[in-house]
């Protein structure tokens, strides 16, 4: 139907997150509408989110490599991590990236995040090996492996979306860490039912971390 140029942009659209056959093709069409230099721009812009834009070897952060903080032993670790003003006791688990900066912005946690980088479904079990389950057991277990000196937690915040799959999440992280013998905690009320923590308004989202139980 298109042109193969076409038809391979609107395939490689396609594998983002979310969006299916034609969103993809109205991002292609947007695009051929932009001028030359508009289109280098953006080349340019996703090569150097390649080169420069790292993870944060503890908590899975992107972060600008060329700002990096290095712990320990040469390990990368983004701003967050390698900041000495936070409090290495507690730690927030996210769902994802956006999470992490909605939790950020209202500037009233101090403490460290691991991105689990999704979540489960109870009809959809495969989706726990996806989690990043492990990597969270081994860095409650020894941080210091990661360059994160001085951590010492105390306390798991679990800030997973209120959503069914955010909640059947919350219920099986509570599961897997309970043999750590750390205080658990989970968000509180403010966020409503369905809701997602990247549309959360800051006044709601800090009530919900103050009020965890």
């Amino acid at each position: 139907m298109y042109p193969p140029a076409i038809q391979k942009l609107i395939e490689l659209f396609s594998k983002f997150p979310t969006v299916g056959t034609r969103t993809a093709a109205r991002f292609v069409f947007y695009l051929m509408g932009k001028g030359q230099e508009e289109i280098e721009e953006l080349v340019a812009t996703i090569s150097e989110i390649k080169k420069n834009v790292k993870i944060c070897r503890f908590c899975f952060n992107p972060f600008d490599f060329a700002r990096r903080s290095l712990g320990e032993g040469g390990a990368e670790l983004c701003p967050i991590c390698s900041n000495p003003s936070r409090d290495k006791t507690l730690l927030c688990v996210v769902e994802k990236e956006i999470d992490l900066d909605a939790i950020e912005k209202i500037k009233k946690y101090r403490g460290l995040y691991f991105i689990l980088g999704g979540t489960v479904s109870f009809l959809k079990k495969k989706k726990i090996k996806e989690l990043r389950l492990e990597e969270l057991k081994v860095r409650l277990e020894n941080p210091q492996k990661f360059g994160l000196f001085g951590a010492d937690f105390k306390e798991v915040i679990i800030a997973t979306n209120s959503t069914t799959e955010g909640e059947a999440t919350a219920f099986y992280l509570e599961r897997v860490l309970r043999p750590y013998n750390k205080k658990i905690s989970r968000l509180g009320r403010g966020l409503p039912i369905g809701g997602e923590l990247e549309y959360a308004d800051e006044e709601t989202l800090a009530s919900a971390l103050e009020s965890r139980r």
